[in-house]
C-alpha cells in the first residue's frame, strides 16, 4: 500500500525512522511536510519530500500561518498524494493539512506530544482547541506514544476513533540478534549521558552544577541537537562547565558508542514542567535500556510510573536528591542498578520488522477491501 506521511519537521530523526518502519512493514511512503533548518538531510533529501515550507522551533504562531498556507493552497500537495491510500499526519497542525487533502480516505493522527496551547487559558489556547475539535471527529486512528495523553488529554476531547500505543522503541534489524552493549567498569568516575533533543534550560543547569560540585566523582556527557529558541550559546555554556563535554549532533549509529560511555542516562526534561514534559515517554528511555544505560527520572510523572512497573532506573523524588544518591553510591550499587536493565525484556525497549508489520497492519485495516 501506498501511505502519505506529513510532518512538521522533516528533519526530525524520528521521521527518518517512522518511514523506514512503514517501508519494512511493506508499504511505499509518500513524505511531505515542513523544514525547520536551511537544508534537508541526506537521508530525507534521498526521500525527495514534497516541501511544504520552512518553520522555526518553538514558533506557533509562524507555524499555524505556514499551515494555514500549505492548506489554502493545497492542489499540489493532493496530486503529489493522489496515490496514496491513507495519509498519516504527524501532530495538529498537519493534520488540518491532511484534512484539506485527504478525502474520503482513512486519516491516521500521529501524536507523540501535547503542545502546551492545547492545555493552557489564552486566547491563543482557546483557538487551538477550537481547532482540534474540529478536526479530531474526522480521524480514523490514532498512534500515541504513552497512554498518559489519552487518559490526561484525549479522554476530553471529541476523539472517537481506535487508538493504537506506539512507543518509541529502539529500531533495529533483529531484536533477537540485538547485540548486549558492554557496560562502563561500575568502579572510578560515574558519566552521566543527556542525549537527544536539548531543549531543557533547568537540565542544562543541573548536570552543570553537579559536575562543579563534583569533579572527582561525576562527568557529563551531553550529545544531540539544541534548541536554538531555548539556548543562545549552548556549546559557549558547556565549554564553561568543568566536567561537562558535548558530542555535538549524532546519528543513530552512534549510539552504542555514545551509551557505552555512560553509566546513567538523564531523561528527565522539565521543558512545558507540569504538561507533556510530565506525560511523554522519550525516545531516552528506550534508547538507554537497549544499550546497558540506568535511567535517571523523576518518580511523579509517566517516565518514572515506567521504570517502576519493569523495576529499573534511578527514581527520585526532585533534583535535590541527586547528588547525595550519587555522591552514596557504590560500585555494588551501580551493578546492581545495570544488571535490572539487563534484565528487562528487550522486545519492551526495542522493535524490528515484527512491530513495521503491525504498524502497517493498524492502517491496512482500516481501508476498504
Amino acid at each position: 500500500m501506498h501511505i502519505g506521511y506529513l510532518v512538521h519537521n522533516l528533519n526530525d530523526p524520528a521521521v527518518e525512522r517512522r518511514c523506514a518502519m512503514l517501508e519494512r512493514g511493506g508499504a511505499r511512503v509518500k513524505l511531505a511536510g515542513f523544514c525547520r533548518d536551511a537544508r534537508l538531510s541526506d537521508a530525507i533529501a534521498q526521500r525527495r519530500p514534497f516541501l511544504l515550507g520552512r518553520t522555526q522551533d518553538s514558533a506557533m504562531v509562524q507555524r499555524i500561518l505556514g499551515t494555514l498556507r500549505a492548506t489554502a493552497f493545497h492542489g499540489d500537495l493532493a496530486h503529489y498524494l493522489g496515490e496514496c491510500d491513507a495519509l498519516v499526519a504527524r501532530n495538529l497542525e498537519q493534520l488540518g493539512v491532511a484534512r484539506a487533502v485527504v478525502g474520503d480516505r482513512p486519516l491516521v493522527y500521529e501524536c507523540l506530544d501535547i503542545h502546551y496551547t492545547l492545555v493552557g487559558h489564552g486566547p491563543l489556547a482557546k483557538l487551538v482547541r477550537a481547532v482540534e475539535a474540529r478536526l479530531l471527529p474526522r480521524v480514523d486512528l490514532l498512534w500515541t506514544s504513552s497512554t498518559a495523553f489519552v487518559d490526561n488529554h484525549f479522554a476530553h476531547t471529541a476523539l472517537d476513533c481506535p487508538i493504537e500505543l506506539v512507543e518509541n522503541k529502539l529500531l533495529v534489524d533483529s531484536v533477537e540478534d540485538f547485540p548486549a552493549i558492554p557496560q562502563p567498569d561500575p568502579h572510578g568516575r560515574i558519566c552521566i549521558g543527556w542525549f537527544g533533543m536539548l531543549r531543557c534550560r533547568k537540565t542544562l543547569a543541573v548536570l552543570t552544577d553537579l559536575a562543579a560540585a563534583m569533579p572527582d566523582r561525576l562527568e557529563v556527557l551531553i550529545a544531540g541537537k539544541p534548541s536554538p529558541a531555548e539556548f543562545t550559546d549552548f556549546e559557549g555554556q558547556v565549554a564553561r562547565a568543568d566536567g561537562v563535554t558535548y558530542h555535538g549532533p549524532y546519528r543513530y549509529g552512534d549510539l552504542p558508542d555514545l551509551y557505552g560511555r555512560c553509566h546513567f542516562a538523564w531523561t528527565i526534561d522539565w521543558f512545558e514542567e507540569g504538561l507533556n514534559s510530565s506525560w511523554l515517554l522519550p525516545n531516552r528511555i528506550y534508547e538507554s535500556h537497549a544499550h546497558g544505560s540506568v535511567p535517571i527520572a523523576l518518580a511523579d510523572i509517566a517516565v518514572g510510573r515506567w521504570l517502576r512497573r519493569h523495576d529499573a532506573g534511578m527514581v527520585i523524588a526532585d533534583p535535590d536528591e541527586i547528588a547525595a544518591r550519587l555522591a552514596s553510591l557504590t560500585p555494588q550499587d551501580i551493578a546492581a542498578h545495570q544488571a535490572r536493565v539487563r534484565a528487562i525484556p528487550r522486545r519492551a525497549v526495542l522493535a524490528d520488522d515484527r512491530d513495521c508489520r503491525d504498524l502497517v497492519d493498524t492502517i491496512k485495516a482500516l481501508v476498504p477491501a
